[in-house]
């Protein structure tokens, strides 16, 4: 095996025995040291080619008992629809009722964030100017499903309710309805779906492994005039979810 990722091969090798059948869902896997001396590794080799298959949700580790076979987690789909906004719900939220979970989410915002250069040409403000920057973590039933990190121009929200985007009375609604509480109208939305890795940070919060894939959202909302007035990055683990789209057909419009 090469030095260089010696458990990343140990979890390859074992990965392709579950396939196989050799463990079925509930069997109990044998102990680290049996890996270790099957594969000729270290003992904390072998651990951190288990760890790797615990993260992936192949494995399942019980306290004093062992490490067993998990069912494998399905691949669902993840609606994008601004149709759903248009009925005046969280898109979040709607979507996990549908899946049958109570979709949640958590949140931190910081005010006074001065814009990055990428973040300014995003919202078409200057690069400084100033801005309320949000991170969220979304949860279904407790357990995490994506993570977000958006962008208010403080020139649109400061001095108004909405402020702090999920504070006070118009907090939890969701970027549409609460704009229009202030009168600033979204009409379109551009999301522009790329492939990443997840970071250090994303694999802790979303419960993957560090450089995992997962697809990055850049979607920024746009008023009536043209004017962006949010943009956000949003992740979504790719092993655990596809991203469709919900598109209005209408014959007046295009």
């Amino acid at each position: 095996m090469p030095r260089d990722t010696p458990y990343l091969q140990v979890a390859d090798a074992l990965r392709a025995r579950l396939r196989a059948g050799e463990w079925k869902v509930g069997d109990k896997l044998p102990s680290r040291a049996r890996f270790a001396e099957e594969y000729g590794v270290g003992q904390s080799v072998a651990q951190r080619a288990v760890e790797r298959l615990i993260a992936e949700g192949i494995l399942e580790g019980r306290a004093g008992s062992g490490t067993y076979v998990r069912r494998a987690r399905e691949r669902r789909r993840m609606l994008r629809s601004r149709l759903r906004e248009l009925r005046g719900d969280s898109p979040f939220r709607a979507h996990m009722r549908d899946q049958g979970a109570a979709g949640v989410w958590e949140c931190d915002s910081t005010a006074r964030v001065p814009a990055t250069e990428d973040i300014a040409g995003r919202l078409a403000i200057e690069p400084g100017d100033l801005c309320v920057m949000t991170d969220y973590e979304f949860l279904a039933d407790g357990q995490p499903v994506q993570l977000a990190r958006s962008w208010e121009p403080m020139a649109i929200t400061d001095g108004t309710p909405v402020l702090l985007p999920e504070m006070g009375p118009k907090g939890k609604i969701g970027v549409v309805e609460r704009m229009r509480s202030i009168d600033v109208h979204i009409v379109t939305a551009i999301e522009v779906p790329r492939p990443a890795r997840a970071t250090r940070e994303h694999a802790n919060l979303l419960g993957i492994p560090l450089g995992d894939l997962v697809t990055r959202l850049e979607r920024t909302y746009f008023d009536a005039e043209g004017r962006p007035v949010e943009t956000a990055d949003i992740i979504v683990p790719d092993s655990r979810w596809e991203i469709a789209y919900e598109i209005e057909v209408d014959g007046s419009r295009f």
